[in-house]
């Protein structure tokens, strides 16, 4: 610390030294939540750059980006909770698919009303993330097998619930026909928009996601039990913490997250596809990871995640307007979690 005289006080004052300004700067700019607003505000000038005639400025595209990309960021809400507690989950996209077409089958084929429907279908989606989180921590399976067994697992049991068919309005009855039935109130309800036809239901069920992930994270105990396994296993256990526990219920809220991504998906396609979800996982991991969240566990915050979210989201949305295909999209999502990795690996 540098000081200067000041004559007619006669006393010292502290200077701030300007070479110690350098390091917290630097520390400040590599962060991992200055790194998800770097990539957030790099692709918002890749839409100013590449706006298609004026498209991108219009705030109509801004809103159907926020409701395009909501059925991610909810997966991406549970994936944050897995990955900060050290672990990974290959099986949102086909718990999704289940609980897209367990839903559509309670609603319009078994006439049930909205709140069992409901309940039922993330309540199913839950058990099945819960038995991914029990396989791992019981049983001492990998993240990555047990997870990708339950990927697997899921998407069967979606096929076999629904025959192999999509869940829609059209009931095949027992002579071969085909009764086609109303369209139940609560899909038009999710698929509809609000605050003057400007908001999306679904993207306010996504904030309500968001705020979820951040109680659970930041204001509960069990939050920063996940936090403290995730950074380190065995000391945590040594601490005291129920490490199996925390496990087991960071992947049953990631399950839990997937009935609601599920019912939003079936919701916006007015059907169940025994299909839906394919790759999704594929694109949380992606949203979590541009957010600057450390795959290593232990680290990070839901509103890290929330600028992943928005970052893939007006990525989506700039490729889209521009035309770009689907598979180069796909092929620029994976050649984008190879540079985040690789850039959170150098900053260590």
């Amino acid at each position: 610390m540098k000081y200067c005289a000041q004559p007619f006080l006669m006393r010292r004052v502290p200077m701030p030294d300007r070479t110690s300004l350098i390091p917290r700067l630097r520390t400040m700019i590599l962060s991992p939540t200055a790194r998800g607003i770097v990539s957030l505000l790099l692709v918002f000038l890749l839409g100013l750059l590449f706006n298609a005639d004026g498209a991108f400025f219009s705030w109509d595209t801004h809103r159907d980006m926020l409701r395009q990309v909501s059925v991610y960021g909810i997966l991406a809400c549970g994936m944050t909770v897995v990955i900060i507690s050290g672990g990974i989950d290959l099986a949102v996209g086909s718990i999704l698919g289940l609980a897209a077409v367990l839903f559509s089958l309670f609603s319009i084929h078994w006439g049930w009303s909205v709140i069992p429907a409901i309940a039922v279908t993330i309540a199913a989606a839950a058990f099945c993330g819960a038995i991914s989180g029990g396989l791992i921590a019981r049983f001492r399976i990998q993240p990555f097998i047990a997870t990708l067994a339950m990927m697997v697992f899921a998407r069967g049991l979606a096929k076999l619930v629904s025959g192999g068919q999509k869940i829609s309005t059209a009931v095949q009855l027992p002579d071969g026909s085909y009764q086609y039935v109303d369209v139940p109130q609560i899909f038009n309800t999710i698929g509809s928009r609000l605050l003057d036809d400007n908001i999306a239901v679904v993207t306010l069920v996504l904030m309500f996601c968001v705020l979820l992930s951040w109680i659970f994270l930041d204001r509960l105990r069990w939050g920063r039990y996940t936090y403290a396994v995730g950074g380190n296993e065995d000391s945590s256990w040594l601490a005291g913490v129920p490490v199996s526990a925390v496990k087991l219920l960071a992947y049953a809220l990631s399950g839990l997250f997937c009935g609601v991504a599920g019912i939003c998906q079936a919701a916006q396609e007015l059907q169940g596809d025994p299909e839906a979800g394919s790759t999704y996982e594929l694109s949380a991991i992606a949203i979590v990871v541009i957010g600057g969240i450390s795959l290593r566990g232990g680290r990070g915050s839901i509103w890290m995640t929330a600028l992943g979210i928005l970052t893939i989201g007006y990525l989506e949305k700039v490729l889209s307007i521009n035309a770009v295909g689907e598979e180069s999209r796909l092929m620029l999502t994976g050649i984008i979690i190879i540079a985040a990795v690789l850039f959170q690996k150098r900053m260590r």
